[in-house]
C-alpha cells in the first residue's frame, strides 16, 4: 500500500484526535485527553505501518489491540468504535491507496479484534488472579489482626467487615459519650462521601470498588489517626473531632481528608483517582443531639455535592430553615391540590394594533393557610423538582381551559386562554389524550387554547414530544415560546416545530426605557427578532411592557401583540374582559 494523491497532506495527529473523541467516555481512563490522543498517534502510525506491510504482517494490528486493552480501553463499546473509525476514516486521514486497500483494511480489523480479545480475556483472568490474591491476603491480616486484638474485634457488631473501621453503632456510642459526657463544651463531625464512585462500580466492578473503599478507610484512619473513623455504609465515612476549639478545627481534618483521598490508589493493577465532598458540622454540646448533628452534615454533604463536589461545605443554620422550609411547602402541594388552595389569575395579551385582548396567560396562585397568597415563584421551582409540577400543571390547564370556556358574550371573538407547560408535562406519553379530554369536556374550541413553552423546554425536546405538539397543532391548538431571546434557541431551528408565536422576554423590551444609545440596540433586535419571526408566519408578543413609550416604540417596530402592567396586572379574567373593546362592545 502506498501514499496516494493526499499523502503529502495525511495527517496522523487529526486521526488520533478523531479516534480519541470516538473511545472518549467508553471506559474508565487513568489518563487526561492529552495522553490518550499522544497513545493513540503512536498506534495511529502502527495501523500505517501494518497496512504498509509487505507481506501483511499480522502481529501489529493484535499487538495494537492488545495495547488498546492495556490503556483501559476495554469495553465492548471502545471496540465498536475503535473499529468503525479505523475503517472510515484511516485510509483517508492517512492519504493511503492500494488495489488491495479493502482486503488489508479488513485483515487489519480482523487482528486487531483478536489481540483486543486476547489481551481482555489475559487481563480478566489477571485481575481474578489478583482480586483472589488480595482478598487472601486481607482475610489473613484480619485473622492475625482478630487474634492479636480480640477485645477490640468482639460478636462484630460495632466495627465495618469490609474497612474494619467502627461502624455507626459505634460511631454513634462514641458521639452521644462527646455530647452528653461533658468533656469537652463543643463537638465537630465531619461527613465524607466519595464523588462518582458508582462510575468505579460500574465500570471495573464491585470487587474493585470494594478495595478502593478498603484503601480509602485505610488512608483516612491514617491521615485523621487521632480522631475517630467509621464508615456509615456505602462510600460514606464520618470524622469524629471532640473537643475541637472552634469551625477552624473540623475545618482543618476535612481538608486533611480531602488530601488524602484524592491521592493516586492502585488497586488490583488499576490507578485511581477520587474526590471526596464534606459536610462540616461544628457547634457547642449543649442543645445538641446525635440524631441533630448527623441530619446537620448529612444536607451540609448534600451542599457540598450540589456545588459540584470535590470540596467541604459548613453548616448553615439559616440556609437548612430555608431550605426545611422549601421542603415542607412542596410537601403541602399535594394536600394543597385536594383542598382546592391554588387559584388561577389572568395577564392580558393585548393587540397593539387596536387594543384588543387576544388572549389571557394564565398564572397560578397559592392561597395557603399559614403563608397567604404565594405568587409562582415561591412553588413552582419545587414542584418542578420533585416531580409535582405534573399534577399541578394538569390542575392549571383543566381550570385554565374549564373558565375559558365562559368567556365573551357573543358580540365579539372571545380571547384565548395561554397555559404554560413544564419540561415534565411535555415529555410525558399521554399530553395529546389529555388535551382533548379537556376540550371535549370543555368545550373549548382547540384555537382558543395555547400552550407556552420556554425555549430550553424545546431545544432539550425529543423527537417523540415534538410529535405530540404537532399532533396538537394539526388540532387548532396554538403553540408559543416563552422568555424568546434569554436561552440558545434561533429562527431557523423553529421552522421544523409547530410554532405559532414567539413571546420576546422581557429584557429587550426593558432595554427600550433606557437612554440612547443603549435603548436603540435593543430597538434593532427586537425589530430584526419581528421581521424573522414575521417571515416564518410567526406573530409577536412582548413581554413586560410597563410604559405607554414602550407599547407606541414596539408597535412602531411591527410587534403584534403586549403583555406586561401597562395593558394590566395579573387578576381575575372578568376585570381584562371588561376592558377588551372588542367584548365589551366599545
Amino acid at each position: 500500500m502506498t501514499g496516494g494523491p493526499e499523502a503529502d497532506r495525511s495527517c496522523p495527529g487529526t486521526f488520533a484526535r478523531a479516534w480519541a473523541k470516538a473511545v472518549s467516555g467508553t471506559s474508565y481512563l487513568p489518563m487526561t485527553q492529552a495522553q490518550l490522543e499522544a497513545l493513540l498517534h503512536r498506534l495511529t502510525g502502527r495501523l500505517a505501518e501494518a497496512l504498509r506491510s509487505e507481506p501483511f504482517d499480522q502481529r501489529i494490528g493484535q499487538q495494537v489491540g492488545a495495547e488498546l486493552v492495556a490503556a483501559h480501553i476495554a469495553s465492548a463499546e471502545g471496540l465498536g468504535r475503535t473499529v468503525e473509525v479505523i475503517q472510515l476514516r484511516l485510509l483517508r486521514d492517512l492519504g493511503l491507496v492500494a488495489d488491495d486497500g479493502e482486503d488489508r483494511m479488513a485483515r487489519l480489523l480482523a487482528t486487531v479484534a483478536t489481540g483486543y480479545a486476547r489481551a481482555l480475556r489475559d487481563r480478566t483472568l489477571d485481575e481474578q488472579e489478583s482480586i483472589r490474591r488480595a482478598a487472601m491476603v486481607a482475610r489473613a491480616q484480619a485473622e492475625r489482626a482478630l487474634r492479636d486484638s480480640e477485645a477490640r474485634f468482639r460478636h462484630q457488631a460495632n466495627h465495618d467487615p469490609l474497612t474494619g473501621l467502627p461502624n455507626r453503632t459505634l460511631f454513634t456510642e462514641r458521639l452521644t459519650a462527646a455530647i452528653e459526657g461533658r468533656g469537652a463544651d463543643r463537638v465537630g463531625v465531619c461527613f465524607l462521601d466519595l464523588d462518582r464512585f458508582k462510575v468505579i462500580n460500574d465500570s471495573l466492578g464491585h470487587q474493585i470498588g470494594d478495595l478502593l473503599l478498603v484503601a480509602v478507610g485505610e488512608r483516612l484512619r491514617q491521615a485523621v489517626g487521632e480522631h475517630l473513623v467509621a464508615r456509615l455504609g456505602g462510600d460514606e465515612f464520618v470524622i469524629l473531632v471532640e473537643r475541637t476549639g472552634g469551625t477552624d478545627d473540623a475545618v482543618r481534618v476535612a481538608e486533611t481528608a480531602l488530601a488524602a483521598v484524592r491521592r493516586p490508589t492502585v488497586v488490583a493493577g488499576h490507578e485511581l483517582t477520587v474526590s471526596a465532598s464534606i459536610g462540616i458540622v461544628e457547634q457547642p454540646v449543649d442543645g445538641t443531639t446525635p440524631g441533630e448533628l448527623m441530619r446537620a452534615a448529612g444536607s451540609t454533604l448534600h451542599w457540598a455535592k450540589a456545588a459540584g463536589g470535590a470540596r467541604w461545605s459548613v453548616f448553615d443554620a439559616d440556609r437548612n430553615e430555608r431550605e426545611l422550609a422549601r421542603y415542607a411547602l412542596s410537601a403541602a402541594i399535594p394536600t394543597a391540590l385536594e383542598r382546592g388552595e391554588f387559584l388561577l389569575d389572568y395577564q392580558p395579551l393585548t393587540s397593539l394594533r387596536d387594543g384588543t385582548v387576544l388572549g389571557m396567560e394564565a398564572l397560578v396562585r397559592w392561597r395557603h393557610p399559614q403563608r397567604g397568597l404565594l405568587r409562582p415563584d415561591a412553588f413552582i421551582g419545587l414542584a418542578e423538582e420533585t416531580g409535582l409540577i405534573v399534577p399541578l400543571g394538569g390542575w392549571v390547564l383543566a381550570e385554565a381551559c374549564r373558565e375559558a370556556a365562559g368567556w365573551g358574550d357573543g358580540s365579539g371573538p372571545a380571547p384565548f386562554v395561554s397555559v404554560n407547560l413544564a419540561v415534565q408535562q411535555v415529555r410525558r406519553p399521554g399530553l395529546v389524550d389529555e388535551v382533548r379530554r379537556l376540550l371535549r369536556r370543555t368545550g373549548l374550541p382547540p384555537r382558543r387554547l395555547q400552550l407556552e413553552l420556554t425555549e430550553s423546554t424545546m431545544m432539550s425536546t425529543a423527537e417523540e414530544p415534538v410529535r405530540a405538539l404537532r399532533v396538537l397543532a394539526d388540532l387548532g391548538v396554538r403553540i408559543a415560546i416563552d422568555d424568546f431571546g434569554t436561552g440558545y434557541c434561533n429562527l431557523a431551528y423553529l421552522r421544523g416545530l409547530p410554532v405559532t408565536e414567539l413571546k420576546v422576554a422581557g429584557e429587550f423590551v426593558t432595554g427600550l426605557r433606557a437612554p440612547e444609545p443603549a435603548s436603540r440596540t435593543d430597538e434593532r433586535i427586537l425589530a430584526s427578532l419581528v421581521s424573522l419571526a414575521h417571515a416564518l408566519d410567526l406573530t409577536v408578543t412582548a413581554e413586560g411592557v410597563e410604559t405607554a413609550e414602550q407599547a407606541d416604540r414596539l408597535r412602531a417596530i411591527g410587534c403584534d401583540a403586549a403583555q406586561g402592567w401597562h395593558f394590566g396586572r395579573p387578576g381575575p379574567a372578568g376585570q381584562h374582559l371588561a376592558r377588551s373593546p372588542a367584548l365589551s362592545g366599545t
